[in-house]
């Protein structure tokens, strides 16, 4: 149920922004609606034992956010958004099928690999509070925005290569569907720091052999790009 309060959210913040005051500002309808784009390097966290990525593991997403101002001098406000992200993971966990379902393994340290990854594309929901020291005038300010954000999965593609064989596996139903977490973009004017951790497991019952479950969790670091 909660995924689909937040699911919602934003889109009922959208149809309340109506509502809110015309602040007495040098521009009373001035804000900060922007759109974004980050590119970052995600990495695994809580990884089981043997389990590690390989070469460089790239992220972007890109979308727009809808800015409502809370105070007079609108550097205090909130924001609702609706995005795309596509999230790419090099790494040693072997995967196949088995029937219906996914076998999953650890490949050996001399096995000869040329590809073995997985991409996942997403959904974004965004909710975020923003303090920055724009004005009306001026739009090369610092800011510190803070949020949430809720990802539906629609796709999802494993692909492994070597010397032998080559083969993909399509939207593996063990990736979780629904994903959210909480992030941080903070800099000044273009350049933005940008961190995005997960609260919720990339998979959900994927068991490496022994029983193993693969519950990590994904860390996204990189930069933030806002534009008017």
């Amino acid at each position: 149920m909660c995924f689909f309060i937040l699911a919602f959210l934003p889109f009922s913040l959208w149809s309340q922004r109506d509502s809110l005051p015309d602040f007495e500002a040098a521009d009373p309808k001035y804000r900060e609606d922007q759109f974004y784009l980050s590119l970052t390097y995600n990495i695994w966290q809580q990884r089981p034992e043997g389990i590690r990525q390989n070469k460089f593991s790239p992220g972007f997403s890109i979308g727009f956010l809808r800015d409502m101002p809370l105070n007079e001098k609108r550097t205090w406000a909130i924001a609702a958004g609706l995005g795309y992200a596509f999230h790419n993971f090099s790494h040693n966990i072997f995967m196949s099928r088995s029937g219906n379902d996914i076998v999953y393994d650890i490949l050996d340290d001399d096995t000869t690999v040329d590809r073995n990854k997985i991409s996942f594309h997403f959904v974004e929901l965004p909710l975020e509070l923003r303090w920055r020291t724009s004005t009306p005038d001026n739009h090369k300010f610092w800011r510190i925005y803070t949020g949430v954000k809720l990802s539906y999965l629609f796709a999802n593609r494993y692909k492994f290569e070597n010397g032998d064989s080559s083969f993909i596996i399509r939207n593996n139903k063990d990736v979780s569907r629904w994903q959210y977490g909480a992030y941080i973009a903070t800099g000044y004017n273009t350049w933005n720091l940008h961190l995005y951790y997960s609260l919720s497991p990339l998979f959900d019952g994927a068991r490496l052999p022994g029983g193993t479950e693969l519950d990590m969790q994904t860390l996204n670091v990189g930069l933030m790009f806002y534009i008017l």
